[in-house]
């Protein structure tokens, strides 16, 4: 159908990823392996989470977007989305393909990177 789902979760950069997961954790009640994760879908995929999750400042992962932040969306079809997304003139700046998901990664009118997500199979247990 190509359309957005929800949000997969804020990415952000911090000196210290693991001290910061441990802090939310403890001090918040709230973790995961990539950090504070909120379960709130059940569907076909499974449950369905969104993520507030910290990087190293260090990490490329954001590149070439210069933000010290990127945004995750979930979508429902990742294939139709960057077919629509090249028929408007947005690059497609890479994608990847998981077991548990596939990527692709536009840039912001603004220079954001966001990061579109597929889930594939069941939501990792949280």
């Amino acid at each position: 159908m190509a359309r957005i789902t929800g949000l997969g979760g804020i990415f952000y950069k911090v000196e210290d990823p693991d001290r910061t997961r441990r802090w939310y954790e403890e001090t918040l009640g709230v973790g995961g392996e990539w950090g504070a994760m909120f379960p709130w879908k059940k569907d076909e995929t499974g449950e369905a989470f969104s993520l507030l999750s910290p990087f190293k400042a260090s990490s490329d992962y954001f590149d070439p977007s210069l933000a010290g932040f990127m945004i995750n969306l979930r979508v429902d079809d990742l294939e139709a989305m960057m077919e629509v997304l090249k028929a408007k003139g947005i690059e497609i700046i890479g994608t990847q393909y998981e077991d548990y998901g596939k990527f692709a990664w536009i840039l912001d009118c603004d220079g954001i990177k966001i990061e579109l997500w597929e889930q594939l199979g069941p939501a990792l247990d949280v």
